[in-house]
């Protein structure tokens, strides 16, 4: 099988092709990434060494560059497409809304279109739990859940959702939208929550958390997130859509006060900041569907996660240091400089 993946040096688009090449042995990826910040080849070094140019094969452009996907698709014999391209940090659409529109609305429906026009047999899109919008304390989202997305960064996800189910409705082109909740894991960017607060409290710096800490996420980690998108892309029915969660919900201030008793850092590092416009409450996902369709079960439970997490980014702090020497350090320093 011959899949193009985009946005395969993100965080869970390299855990993806790390995956699929070691559990399918007559598997060929296309890694499509245009590398903009959160990009990073590194994340793929022992691939390239181990299969690049047999069973690996990086391009670096726009998914909506349509010459370019066309060429890929056509070169490679593509099988199936696999989207994990897109702007994510909510904050960072919060600033500016203008990166998320172009990528996660215009170059999806170019992604989608270049793909349907020129043939290829599968279109999976990846997709999150935020364009559901927020929840009480009760209850789960289902694939039933009618979109209410309340930040830039979800409605623009939500869009392309739209357009890819519009796609299978209007042309019967086979598509899959998955939607996840939280990821963590190795190669996260240190914007997120888990990786940034274990950096900060390595160094002792104040650990910023929005509001009161007890906004809800549901955690799974991006192995069995990976698995999930696997599962959809090899045995998913077409024109569905399949979440996938990992059975562990825990308010923010919980994460990080594990990641600081780990540690054995002080909670006096912690720090309440003004609470970001639009932050959803809760999140929990309803993954029954998954489960039944797909054989789909999370393998991590959170404790079991986020030490193997912690592990890794202190046994890694060579890639951390090398990530936020680029615009990652002055971002944050924007960001969070007047309420730490």
């Amino acid at each position: 099988m011959r899949v193009l993946v985009t946005g395969g040096c993100g965080f869970i688009g390299s855990n993806f092709i790390i995956h699929m090449l070691a559990t399918h042995q007559d598997m060929t990826i296309v890694n499509l990434d245009k590398l903009t910040y959160a990009g990073n080849l590194g994340n793929l070094a022992g691939v390239r060494r181990e299969h690049g140019g047999t069973r690996y094969v990086f391009a670096r452009g726009d998914i909506a560059n349509a010459e370019l996907v066309a060429h890929l698709i056509t070169v490679h014999k593509v099988d199936a497409v696999v989207n994990f391209a897109a702007e994510t940090h909510v904050d960072r659409s919060i600033a500016d809304a203008s990166p998320f529109i172009q990528t996660n609305i215009v170059g999806a429906q170019a992604l989608l279109e270049t793909a349907r026009t020129m043939g290829v047999p599968r279109f999976v899109h990846v997709s999150t739990d935020e364009v559901y919008g927020t929840l009480g304390p009760e209850g789960a989202f289902s694939e039933e859940t009618p979109l209410a997305p309340n930040s830039p960064y979800s409605a623009s996800k939500a869009a392309a959702d739209l357009l890819v189910r519009a796609c299978h409705e209007t042309y019967g082109y086979d598509t899959v939208i998955t939607r996840c909740s939280n990821n963590y894991g190795p190669y996260q960017f240190p914007e997120k929550l888990i990786p940034l607060m274990i950096g900060r409290a390595v160094n002792d710096e104040p650990l910023p958390v929005y509001g009161d800490g007890k906004n809800v996420r549901d955690w799974i980690h991006v192995l069995d997130h990976c698995r999930g998108v696997e599962l959809a892309l090899l045995k998913g029915r077409a024109g569905e859509v399949y979440n996938f969660g990992g059975a562990a919900e825990k308010p923010n201030i919980e994460v990080v006060k594990t990641i600081l008793a780990a540690l054995g850092k002080p909670e006096s590092l912690i720090r309440f900041v003004t609470d970001r416009p639009g932050h959803d409450r809760r999140y929990a996902m309803d993954f029954s569907k998954a489960r039944r369709e797909l054989g789909f079960a999370p393998s991590y439970d959170f404790t079991r996660g986020m030490a193997e997490t912690l592990a890794w980014y202190l046994e890694n702090a060579a890639w951390v240091e090398d990530v936020k020497s680029g615009n990652y350090a002055r971002f944050m320093a924007a960001w969070y400089g007047e309420r730490v």
